[in-house]
């Protein structure tokens, strides 16, 4: 890929509504995003990991938190479909791993944790349509 493309590719997304790009040609892979610009809401998107405060769901641990979506598309566990999923319940996630990829518009978005965690539970199954904000991943922080 040339800089000449990857211009072309940075002036689209900034004329764009999107906030998050990345695509692969070869294994050159470009990650863009858009939180915190101009064009962006007033609220940026990003990976939520905020606990939840559904009294019905009856948790009150500080150590418990959610991993949610931060945009509407389709889940998917893996890279691919004869590849391994990113994480499965009991694994250790560190701060900036890839948890899943989420489809929207025929770009695919990296989920990436904001903090070290375990993950409890998979909240949702593959190539599921998800909502913004919906819950993906319960997992429990991990402190140093």
């Amino acid at each position: 890929m040339n800089l000449e493309k990857i211009e072309k590719l940075v002036k689209i997304i900034e004329n764009s509504s999107m906030l998050d790009f990345s695509i692969q040609e070869g294994d050159v892979k470009i990650k863009m995003s858009r939180r915190g610009s101009a064009g962006a809401p007033s609220t940026p998107m990003a990976v939520s990991t905020q606990g939840v405060d559904n009294a019905a769901d009856g948790l009150d641990s500080d150590d418990e938190a959610y991993i949610t979506s931060p945009i509407v598309g389709t889940f998917y566990s893996a890279p691919s479909p004869e590849a391994k999923a990113f994480v499965k319940v009991g694994d250790r996630v560190k701060a900036g791993q890839t948890v899943c990829i989420l489809e929207a518009m025929k770009l695919m978005n990296e989920i990436e944790s904001d903090f070290d965690c375990e993950i409890e539970a998979v909240l949702v199954s593959n190539e599921q349509k998800i909502e913004y904000g919906q819950p993906l991943f319960k997992v429990k922080k991990i402190e140093d």
